[in-house]
């Protein structure tokens, strides 16, 4: 017997979910939050806290750190994302890691890689040239 219980998928995780699944700009909380109260206007922003939370622990949504804000993506596929150093957008990353020799064998000295995480750092082309604004 085990001792997990099955959580039940209220109207609110399905909205938040849905919400997630529907968008491509990587939300923080506050939006996500913000979002889902145009049309639940009696949730509490704890409740989409809490939630997020949940899905991340389950594995459900990913949730990439930046240096101001936690965003979050529900396409938890196998992909990176590129954090705009200047405004702050996240942005996903598909075909350039698939090129990599580690990756696409998935095989390195020290074991087999199952998934990964990895983040990129630079100024996105809205905020102007690659070369701009360097640290």
């Amino acid at each position: 017997m085990t001792n997990a219980k099955k959580e039940r998928m209220t109207a609110q995780k399905s909205f938040i979910s849905g919400y997630l699944r529907s968008v491509k700009t990587h939300p923080s909380a506050e939006i996500v939050y913000k979002e889902v109260k145009k049309k639940l206007p009696n949730i509490s922003q704890g409740t989409v806290y809490r939630v997020l939370n949940n899905f991340k622990e389950k594995g459900e949504v990913l949730a990439i750190d930046t240096k101001d804000n936690v965003h979050f993506d529900a396409d938890v596929s196998d992909h990176a994302h590129f954090i705009c150093e200047k405004c702050g957008n996240v942005f996903d990353v598909y075909d350039e890691c698939s090129h990599c020799g580690v990756l696409k064998n998935r095989k390195t000295k020290v074991g087999k890689i199952n998934n990964f995480k990895i983040n990129f750092y630079g100024i996105c082309k809205q905020c102007g040239p690659a070369c701009a604004g360097r640290k």
